[in-house]
């Protein structure tokens, strides 16, 4: 299983999330919020195989950091995967879309320059516009929208794209964020936990928490879990390996475009 959207440097207590990576087995992507940040993500998580770390400079971020876009441009080759990065319309960032846009279209214009790049994308209050870019940017990679709460019509916009979906335990206690993930093509759903920051019921979410998931889209699916962990490794494994997915035999794969 895997957590493709983890803040594992910024837990409070290290000890305690990569104890439960390590124990887990799950493949982890280790997200930072700048590039100053990715040198000691690194470092962290060194010598846990399944857990990779992403470049980033995050957009609630661009304002204070874009002077960091220079070290990104220095690490860009060092690693596969990148976030998190993207755009947030929310209120208390909306007023440096500017300098959040010009971070993005920047971050994407460099992932142009390689072929195999993995972007985890925010796109709070902000999904029209990021869905604009990644249409400009084509090649910048494969790109994983990261807690997305889009329209059904974005939703088919953001699959149009290549895009896949990475959804957390979070999400299975709101009633928008379930709607969304009702209208989600099954071979294009990852999942998160957005750790530390995003909770359940309360409690700080580890990479282990996915499995509340797992237990959630058997019931939406209507099938097993044991199928639901087929078609989501399937996924990660086309994810990585850039190959198109194969159909899970006896899974109802859910294109919602005729819906």
């Amino acid at each position: 299983m895997m957590d493709l959207h983890c803040h594992v440097d910024l837990y409070p207590d290290h000890e305690l999330v990569l104890n439960d990576i390590q124990q887990s087995g799950y493949y982890v992507l280790s997200v930072t919020t700048v590039p100053s940040a990715f040198e000691g993500t690194v470092n962290l998580t060194k010598g846990i195989n399944k857990c990779k770390t992403a470049l980033g400079l995050h957009p609630q971020l661009a304002h204070l950091r874009k002077n960091e876009l220079t070290l990104f441009d220095q690490l860009v080759g060092r690693t596969r995967y990148i976030g998190e990065i993207g755009l947030d319309g929310s209120k208390g960032f909306k007023d440096h879309f500017d300098d959040q846009l010009e971070v993005f279209t920047h971050i994407l214009k460099k992932c142009e320059m390689f072929e195999d790049k993995i972007l985890t994308i925010h796109s709070l209050n902000a999904t029209g516009e990021v869905l604009k870019q990644l249409g400009l940017h084509p090649k910048a990679g494969t790109s994983i929208l990261h807690w997305f709460l889009g329209t059904k019509k974005q939703v088919l916009e953001a699959v149009e794209l290549g895009c896949y979906f990475s959804i957390g335990p979070s999400m299975i206690n709101s009633s928008r964020a379930k709607k969304v993930i009702s209208w989600l093509p099954q071979d294009k759903v990852l999942l998160e936990t957005d750790g530390p920051f995003a909770r359940f019921n309360g409690n700080v979410l580890f990479p282990s928490n996915v499995n509340l998931v797992i237990d959630y889209l058997a019931i939406e699916w209507e099938v097993n879990e044991a199928l639901v962990i087929e078609t989501l490794s399937n996924n990660l494994k086309c994810l990585v390996t850039k190959k198109q997915c194969d159909h899970i035999e006896n899974m109802d794969i859910r294109p919602i475009y005729n819906e």
